[in-house]
């Protein structure tokens, strides 16, 4: 108690001691203990841990999910001889720190260059078995199973684990684009051609359907009109022969009037017929029966 200071210096140093060799290790790290850059131990459990000061060291790895995206589009070639520029991202994380470690030195962007020539090897091979239409939507899925599948193999060599893999974009290349649009606005054209053609050649049939049907309809009207009217002049024509054969005298009268009638319409009408003809019968008979 006589030297305070002393005191303090004492519990200063044991806690710079302690606090030298505590650490801890969050929920989402695993970390190294280092010994003179030999690993002595791996923690991947949350909690506080102890090590030796000035001696060993501690080097923290993230073991979240994380996301390696290629920067460009990388290109391909199919089956078909045909270019394709890809964009593909990977889904990926530390599960083996002490082998990612020895395998990277701890740095990320050795093992993600590892990753992207994995991914770049596959996706070649598998890109050149398969057909443009294949690798744009007919068996895309696949490609991403078996691209996780055969990069998380490898990934394991080095402690990491692929999640996924996912294509994001495949496209042709502009000039093959073009070339691809064109041959398809040329193949609608002529779809739509035929489409025309077919629609005018079968409007034309429903047309002249449409124009025999008229004269079918026409000439069976024509020929029932006829008919009705051949019926209506033989009614008539009975009733005037039955009219005729009740007195037959009454009928030449009534038929003399009528041409008497027709004949003397005009004001300035002229007849040349002979005095005694049959014409001027019914006269004779009046004027016979005047005197």
């Amino acid at each position: 108690m006589k030297n305070p200071t002393g005191y303090i210096v004492a519990l200063l140093a044991v806690f710079v001691l302690l606090s030298a060799s505590l650490f801890t290790v969050d929920q989402r790290q695993s970390a190294l203990v280092l010994q003179l850059g030999e690993i002595v131990s791996v923690k991947t459990a949350p909690g506080l841990y102890l090590k030796i000061p000035l001696i060993q060291n501690v080097r923290y790895f993230d073991t979240r999910v994380l996301t390696f995206e290629s920067p460009e589009p990388e290109r391909y070639i199919t089956s078909e001889k045909k270019n394709v520029l890809v964009d593909s991202f990977v889904k990926w994380r530390i599960v083996d720190p002490k082998q990612y470690y020895i395998s990277t030195g701890g740095d990320e962007a050795r093992a993600e260059l590892r990753l992207s020539q994995t991914i770049n090897s596959g996706l070649r091979d598998e890109f050149g078995n398969r057909t443009v239409h294949d690798v744009i939507s007919g068996q895309r899925d696949m490609i991403m199973d078996l691209m996780r599948e055969k990069t998380d193999q490898d990934s394991r060599k080095i402690g990491v684990q692929v999640v996924d893999v996912r294509l994001k974009r495949v496209d042709l290349p502009q000039q093959v684009s073009d070339s691809v649009y064109r041959r398809m606005e040329a193949e609608r054209k002529r779809v739509a051609n035929e489409l025309r053609s077919t629609g005018a050649a079968e409007s034309e049939r429903i047309r002249a359907d449409a124009d025999r049907q008229r004269e079918v309809i026409i000439a069976d009207a024509y020929r029932d009109a006829q008919k009705i009217k051949g019926q209506g002049d033989a009614a008539a024509t009975s009733i005037y022969a039955k009219a005729f054969s009740r007195n037959p005298e009454f009928y030449a009268f009534y038929r003399s009037l009528e041409a008497y009638r027709k004949s003397f319409n005009g004001k300035n009408s002229t007849l040349v017929i002979e005095p005694d003809s049959e014409f001027f019968k019914y006269f004779k008979k009046s004027g016979d029966k005047a005197k």
